[in-house]
């Protein structure tokens, strides 16, 4: 899987709306992601813990949040926006996967200025089955029926849905969502997310939208899961942004970088419990002296150490004449959105072919293999002459050139839903 820099990620969501709605999870979901359009750094534990602030990293709070009442019941409100000339980012707070209060979204989001979105992230879990009686587990399974029927109806087809598996939880939950007397003594809450990551699973399949099963992909990352039992730290979240970053660009037949090694983003490992105490981090064996950490933010990588000794210099063949140096540039397809500006095209780092990340586990797929202690990727090295970066044509098909092999990329997926007989009009 291609670990996409900041301005990789800001020229594949060129001009893309993107709307994330679920709970403090998908909360930080949107918060990693608005810091990757800007910068190559993770959030900070005080970035994850924080809830409803006026502002995070440019955004603004557009309703609910510090504004209003700050509680833990199911009416708590919080709507936040990231915008910039070519990006546009909103996260909607959600108690329950349907309501009038997420039927009032969809209206919104069909009403607005900047057209639908071209991207919708999804997931309402753990609220459903804790925070609405005896019966919450038979309403959470008609709710998600009228749900994804409701998106079929009001989406476009340009729209891509990925609805997001709810992540593991642990064995003791003391997240503040969940009350003292609702919080369960056993393992009853992680086996009942489960079955309802198979029933979303095949309700959003069934109205053929996507399915990222986060659950699967985080497994075995319990080493990752804050002590509270349902919040996760930087890097799983890291990890979670590149996993849907995937997604899409696979979604829109666009080529990802390929970069050997890859980058860490978490690092596997069971997670030890102690009664009363969540999770305890196991001790991490330092390879050297540890380097002193700047203040703010926190690295995307750990620091280097002291740098090896170069190696012995190599007598330098001789040629009768130097070689002409060849440069090769590719373009990025990535179909054209919804203009939320007037300017020029993007420019950013180029792509290359790559390894799409499947959703679908295979059989030998066992989990992550990431290591802490790998280094992070090199930008490229100054060379004497001058390249410009290339310049991205969105909207045209990319030239592929006759011959016995097949383009690099592939076209964007057709969508899998049935477009409905009368469609509504596109808004203005």
């Amino acid at each position: 899987m291609a670990c996409l820099l900041a301005s990789e990620v800001q020229q594949l969501l060129h001009n893309k709306f993107v709307v994330i709605l679920g709970d403090s999870v998908h909360r930080a979901v949107y918060k990693d992601l608005v810091l990757l359009l800007q910068k190559d750094l993770l959030l900070t534990p005080t970035q994850l813990k924080a809830k409803g602030e006026e502002s995070f990293e440019q955004d603004k709070l557009v309703d609910g949040g510090q504004r209003g009442p700050m509680h833990n019941g199911t009416q708590y409100r919080e709507v936040r926006q990231f915008c910039s000339g070519h990006h546009l980012v909103r996260f909607y707070f959600l108690t329950r996967v349907y309501s009038s209060y997420l039927k009032a979204i969809l209206q919104e989001l069909q009403s607005s200025k900047h057209g639908p979105p071209d991207v919708i992230i999804m997931n309402s879990c753990l609220w459903d089955l804790s925070r609405y009686g005896p019966d919450s587990w038979k309403s959470y399974l008609e709710n998600l029926e009228s749900l994804f029927e409701h998106l079929g109806q009001v989406l476009p087809e340009s729209c891509l849905l990925v609805w997001n598996t709810a992540m593991p939880v642990g064995k003791q939950i003391t997240a503040g969502f969940l009350p003292p007397e609702h919080r369960p003594g056993d393992a009853s809450l992680r086996e009942t997310v489960i079955a309802a990551n198979f029933h979303s699973s095949v309700e959003a399949k069934k109205h053929g939208f996507d399915v990222l099963d986060l659950h699967f992909h985080f497994r075995h990352a319990g080493r990752h899961l804050q002590r509270d039992g349902v919040h996760w730290d930087e890097r799983a979240h890291r990890h979670l942004s590149q996993l849907l970053l995937a997604h899409v660009a696979d979604a829109w037949g666009v080529d990802l970088p390929q970069r050997n090694p890859v980058p860490p983003s978490i690092r596997v490992g069971p997670a030890r419990t102690r009664p009363g105490r969540g999770i305890e981090r196991r001790p991490q064996a330092s390879p050297g002296p540890p380097a002193l950490a700047p203040s703010g933010y926190r690295p995307l990588l750990p620091l280097q150490h002291a740098p090896r000794p170069p190696p012995p210099r190599l007598p330098m063949a001789l040629h009768p004449r130097p070689f002409p140096v060849q440069v090769m540039s590719r373009f990025l397809f990535c179909p054209r959105g919804n203009s939320l500006a007037s300017d020029p095209p993007f420019q950013s780092d180029q792509f290359s072919s790559n390894d799409f990340h499947s959703d679908v586990p295979s059989p030998t797929q066992t989990g992550f293999s990431f290591e802490d202690d790998t280094q992070p990727p090199m930008p490229p090295f100054h060379t004497p002459y001058q390249q410009r970066p290339p310049v991205v044509h969105r909207g045209f098909p990319r030239y592929v050139p006759p011959g016995p092999y097949g383009p690099w990329g592939r076209r964007p997926r057709s969508s899998k839903r049935w477009a409905p007989s009368h469609p509504h009009p596109r808004p203005q």
